[in-house]
């Protein structure tokens, strides 16, 4: 597997962050970095405690990190569920609306994953 089918793999957008990133050896470097990367660890550890404050820092981080690398299917899931947290000290979450949230996460978390893993 090549970067390229990786990305397609996954429904990440290869073309935007090579447009960016200009060489495919530095975004192979950082897409397999993102396997070193803790914040859906902290993510399913704060989801497991109800804690939203956590959750809402580790899933935001998370996006971004998608968001930079192109991963297009895991910025979408994650910032539905960091827009379900954003407001976590000042109102209610709605705790259903996040946990279908965060097992779409989990889901688009595991088709980057196992495609990045093999295209190591």
């Amino acid at each position: 597997m090549d970067l390229r089918e990786c990305y397609e793999s996954f429904g990440g957008n290869y073309e935007d962050v090579r447009s960016r990133l200009m060489k495919d050896e530095l975004i192979q470097r950082l897409v397999i970095k993102f396997l070193s990367d803790t914040s859906y660890e902290k993510l399913s550890a704060a989801m497991e405690q109800a804690d939203y404050g956590e959750a809402f820092r580790a899933v935001h981080t998370l996006k971004g990190v998608s968001q930079n690398l192109s991963f297009d299917c895991l910025s979408r899931s994650t910032e539905a569920l960091t827009e379900t947290l954003r407001r976590w000290e000042s109102e209610p979450v709605d705790k259903e609306k996040c946990a279908q949230q965060y097992q779409q996460v989990s889901a688009d978390y595991e088709a980057v994953t196992g495609a990045i893993r093999m295209l190591q």
